[in-house]
């Protein structure tokens, strides 16, 4: 009678536990996602890309134009609004001059011009005289040369309202798995907090070059963003265990502080598919407004065959480092349409007098990651 009653006793637990409970699972280890490889792209896909490619640059374009058009007549209406309040006034005001004053046109008016020029003379005026000011100022003509230079970074180079930080991350071989599974989890949960004030471009792994290298681009408002990004994703109460973890799996990290090119917008989200490249130049010292002025020029060729993401140079961390990355359905379609640009007036005079600039360069190809939004 007793057995029997152990039997029953045994036989309900059983049956209340949960079939998956009685299973013995194969390992104890945990699997990860799989990280995206150059395998994963599939070939002769480039009619596919060239499709989505004109769909994105159509959409860009049409979004860009209706944008223009909104700022148009914002401006036509702020120079209506203005022009009615200065009509009663003793030295009225142009209507033209008030246009492009509201148009953010106004050094072209009269008035402003007359402003800059008092700045300027002012700014002259108070340059010291001396032999010690002399030694330290140089001549007026390297004065001039320093204020160009300092304008070519601020004004002529770069679109000012950006940020961006190229974070490299080098992985160790046996924890790529781990590594995608917690920077997935985490950077997509960074840039979707609006109090951190910050966007992700994209994030890819490099397949060919430093392998298990991964390159995450951000963009931020301006340096203060930046600022406030940092301060806010690290009081995150997550940033710390993932900062610890992270720490296990990498061998090296680096980051520049870098702006884009006047001549060259970021690219904003998109979905093509296909392969990236990150070209990355090291210029001798002092050649990279000259570097811009012929690039700007070569650009304009090579956008009639290739897709390009984005071009940025480095203000802080590796100095003199210039990086344009691309993007191709594969390594065929790469190949093709690099042999392509040489057909295209512009680009030949381009590469010969960029490469005398060059001090070192580098490639990477690379392909996206599952979160990026730029892929």
């Amino acid at each position: 009678m007793a057995t029997h009653t152990l039997s029953r006793r045994i036989a309900t637990r059983l049956s209340n536990k949960r079939p998956e409970s009685l299973v013995r699972p194969f390992s104890t280890t945990h699997r990860h996602a799989k990280s995206p490889a150059l395998s994963d792209i599939e070939p002769d896909q480039g009619h596919i890309f060239d499709s989505k490619q004109k769909d994105f640059r159509d959409n860009l374009a049409e979004a860009q134009r209706r944008k223009k058009e909104q700022d148009r007549q914002s401006a036509l209406q702020s120079a209506s609004t203005q022009a009615a309040k200065s009509s009663s006034s003793s030295s009225p005001k142009s209507t033209i001059s008030e246009y492009l004053d509201a148009a953010g046109l106004g050094s072209l008016s009269n008035a402003a011009g007359e402003a800059q020029r008092r700045t300027a003379d002012h700014g002259k005026k108070k340059a010291p005289s001396g032999g010690l000011s002399s030694f330290i100022y140089g001549t007026e003509e390297g004065r001039e040369m320093d204020r160009e230079i300092e304008r070519s970074f601020s004004q002529v180079l770069a679109r000012g309202k950006y940020v961006h930080s190229i974070v490299l991350h080098e992985v160790k071989p046996d924890k790529v798995d781990e590594y995608v599974e917690l920077v997935g989890k985490w950077y997509p949960k960074v840039a979707n907090d609006p109090h951190n004030k910050v966007h992700l471009v994209g994030s890819w792994r490099t397949e060919v070059g430093d392998c298990d290298t991964f390159v995450h681009i951000w963009e931020y408002q301006r340096y203060a963003g930046y600022h406030a990004s940092l301060h806010s994703s690290r009081s995150h109460p997550e940033y710390a265990d993932f900062d610890r973890k992270l720490r296990t799996l990498i061998n090296s990290k680096n980051t520049s502080l870098m702006q884009e090119f006047r001549f060259w917008p970021t690219s904003p989200p998109r979905k093509l598919g296909g392969v990236f490249e990150l070209r990355s130049y090291t210029l001798h010292p002092g050649n990279l407004l000259e570097w811009e002025t012929h690039w700007q020029k070569g650009l304009a060729a090579r956008r009639e065959v290739m897709e390009g993401v984005g071009a940025w140079f480095v203000q802080i961390g590796d100095l003199n480092a210039v990086h344009h990355l691309w993007q191709f359905a594969d390594l065929e379609e790469r190949r093709a349409r690099r042999e392509q640009s040489w057909s295209v007036s512009g680009w030949g005079e381009t590469v010969h007098k960029t490469v005398p600039l060059i001090q070192s360069m580098k490639s990477r190809i690379m392909v996206p990651m599952p979160w990026s939004p730029i892929g």
